[in-house]
């Protein structure tokens, strides 16, 4: 029979105390204290021989104990582990320990802290589920939590990135939404004004892509009357270019705007996408044109 891992008998002897009747000289809350952290032992050797579902789940017993024992701040971390050693091979296990991680955080008022949790959370549906909706919702509970911890900085990313996703879900007005209230947060500050014309631009492209002009010309003089100095950058013009091909279903002058923008400023991919979008549109009221380097 093979000899149990340094893992495997720490793990055994974590479980072995959690499940011990207390004697007379020891509480409940010594015997859990002491399994956790036996299985936070074990959970660390588990990581040292790189098996991270068995860490995770070790880091998830750790918190289970720490738990019964009151000990919310070592359940938080203990959770905030397991989550750890799950990315690395079960992304949905992740998530649940990341949400009892939160829920910890917010009990004992670190919202900071449970904001950037639920950030990984998005990320996690991002990257590993590609699914928007959800990363978009952990988006937004993250930026009010930064919000409200007066990271206002951080709060806008998490903002901007929920409003990309909008848009990609095709949900322009409350992307437009979005990238408003980070562009009006970001004009009171002279370290982030710089970056308002990106936001507005993003929203006067979502509302091209709703084929909705009227709502983009009022936008954009709105925009210059917050900031007088919107209308002479490149993005305003580049805007108010697309305005009037889309106004006239000129293709051609579309196609030209758009070459002249992205010889200068390489168009992203999430504009290439949304700029495609417009020109379908165009294409049922003007002639047939090409689409500068957007196939």
């Amino acid at each position: 029979m093979p000899s149990k891992s340094p893992a495997q008998a720490l793990l055994d002897k974590a479980d072995k105390k959690a499940n011990s009747s207390t004697g007379w000289f020891s509480s409940a809350s010594t015997k859990f204290e002491e399994a956790g952290d036996l299985y936070q032992q074990a959970a660390n050797s588990f990581k040292l021989e790189k098996l991270f579902k068995e860490a995770g789940d070790a880091f998830a017993r750790e918190a289970e104990c720490r738990e019964k024992c009151k000990e919310g701040n070592e359940a938080a971390n203990a959770w905030w582990n397991a989550a750890k050693a799950y990315k690395k091979t079960h992304p949905d296990l992740a998530i649940q320990a990341l949400t009892q991680t939160i829920t910890h955080l917010c009990q004992s008022g670190r919202f900071r802290q449970a904001a950037d949790r639920e950030k990984e959370i998005g990320q996690i549906y991002l990257q590993e589920f590609h699914d928007l909706g959800k990363a978009c919702d952990s988006f937004v509970r993250a930026g009010e939590w930064y919000a409200q911890e007066d990271a206002a900085a951080t709060a806008n990313a998490c903002y901007k990135d929920a409003a990309d996703l909008l848009a990609e879900l095709e949900q322009y007005p409350q992307a437009i939404a979005r990238y408003e209230q980070v562009a009006d947060h970001s004009l009171n500050s002279p370290l982030t004004k710089y970056s308002v014309k990106e936001y507005w631009l993003r929203a006067s492209l979502c509302a091209l892509a709703l084929n909705d002009v009227v709502t983009a010309k009022r936008s954009m003089m709105r925009y210059s009357n917050q900031d007088t100095t919107f209308s002479s950058t490149r993005e305003a013009k580049f805007v108010n270019a697309l305005i009037g091909a889309v106004e006239s279903g000129d293709i051609d002058a579309f196609t030209a705007a758009v070459g002249d923008f992205d010889s200068v400023t390489r168009l992203d991919n999430w504009k290439t996408a949304i700029l495609l979008k417009v020109k379908k549109h165009l294409e049922h009221t003007g002639p047939d044109g090409g689409f500068g380097g957007l196939v």
